[in-house]
């Protein structure tokens, strides 16, 4: 057998499929031959079977409560195919962020127009992110990522000045009440928008430290429309637990029933015996 390992050294899938073939015989399959030798072959691969089962639900349930284990898709943010970066204020509502135009004029400056459409999707539902919470900073990573792949800003040319969001809201929740949210499977859809500030060109000159970096006023604003896709992280895990449950339960009642007639056969040969 070690023989038959260092010679598959070379290719690692095949060795580390091989230790779980041969792990799975040896701790199975003797605990098998024990319970064989004791109770007979097919009640002895019965019981070893629900025992199996019964402790990869354990196992399973262990891992939906706490996310370990076999993981799903972990939750990320996602482009809105074709609305992703959106460069002009009044492109929002073509771009189904707002419902109704913002209304403003062109000689309204950056910040103005910033206001006003701050106002308008707190009026439409959208909740502004506190700059402290979590979620503010997931949002201005991913923004970060989509303006570099859209070649609309590099590096330390712009400032998230503000986050919205809209959505996400779980169901059902029965009674409204919070404490039932763990069978709350559905979700509304969650979207964000992230407001990007470019800054004014930086002054580099020989021997001086550069400038603060400040925002430029004159520039338009420029928004990042991003969906939030939940994933399935504890969906695997979810799928053996209840999967490996209801398979223990059946091979309990199948050792329920094989009992019942073993039961009935000896009760019939003790009335003949009689």
């Amino acid at each position: 057998m070690l023989g038959a390992l260092l010679a598959i050294n070379w290719e690692p899938e095949l060795r580390g499929i091989l230790t779980v073939i041969i792990g799975t015989v040896v701790l199975m399959g003797s605990v098998y031959m024990i319970m064989a030798t004791n109770m007979g072959a097919r009640l002895g691969f019965l019981v070893a079977l629900t025992g199996f089962f019964g402790w990869m639900a354990l196992m399973g349930g262990i891992w939906w409560i706490y996310g370990i284990g076999l993981k799903g898709p972990v939750p990320e943010w996602r482009e809105v195919p074709g609305r992703t970066v959106i460069q002009q204020v009044d492109l929002l509502h073509e771009a189904g962020v707002l419902e109704t135009q913002l209304g403003f004029t062109a000689a309204d400056d950056s910040v103005e127009a910033s206001d006003a459409l701050a106002a308008q999707l707190a009026d439409e539902g959208w909740r502004t992110v506190e700059d402290s919470a979590p979620e503010f900073g997931q949002a201005e990573a991913s923004a970060t990522v989509f303006l570099e792949e859209e070649d609309a800003f590099v590096p330390g040319e712009f400032d998230v000045t503000a986050v919205f969001e809209t959505g996400g809201e779980a169901r059902p929740k029965p009674f409204g009440l919070d404490a039932l949210d763990q069978i709350a499977f559905w979700h509304t859809p969650y979207y964000t928008v992230v407001e990007v500030a470019p800054f004014q060109p930086l002054r580099d000159e020989p021997g001086r430290a550069p400038t603060a970096p400040v925002i430029d006023t004159s520039m338009q604003r420029q928004y990042v429309y991003m969906i939030r896709d939940l994933g399935g992280l504890r969906e695997p895990a979810a799928y053996i637990t209840i999967g490996s449950t209801l398979a223990f339960l059946a091979l309990c009642w199948m050792l329920h029933r094989r009992d019942r007639f073993v039961a009935e056969n000896v009760s019939r040969k003790e009335l003949a015996a009689a």
